[in-house]
């Protein structure tokens, strides 16, 4: 009797752990797709003005900066939130939680072609 009391508690801990991790997972999924939001938005102050675009005009005299400027610390913190998560999903084998890591991939994909788009 002891022995299976002992079973349940361990599985129902399993579950819980299972259960917080991909929780964690969704938090992290949402946070990304929240940066790439926050990414364009930055990126869009180094965006060709579509009216000079229109007359022919071709100015590039500080939008490298700007741009660079805008986006380089989001994408900073994320590669590191991004290498941190892989790290763990690695070590701890935590396979379902990789899924989320890797839906993360066409999120930024997205974003990045957004804002390519635009210079």
């Amino acid at each position: 009797m002891e022995a299976a009391t002992r079973n349940a508690m361990h599985s129902e801990q399993l579950g819980r752990r299972k259960f917080t991790a991909q929780r964690w997972s969704i938090v992290l999924l949402i946070l990304n797709f929240m940066g790439a939001v926050v990414y364009v938005v930055r990126a869009s102050k180094g965006w060709v003005i579509p009216q000079e675009r229109a007359l022919g005009v071709h100015s590039v005299t500080g939008e490298p900066y700007i741009w660079a400027l805008s986006v380089l610390p989001v994408s900073a913190v994320f590669l590191v939130l991004n290498l941190t998560w892989v790290t763990f999903i690695l070590a701890r084998k935590r396979w379902q939680s990789g899924i989320y890591w890797l839906s993360t991939i066409p999120i930024w994909l997205v974003a990045v072609v957004i804002d390519f788009a635009h210079h």
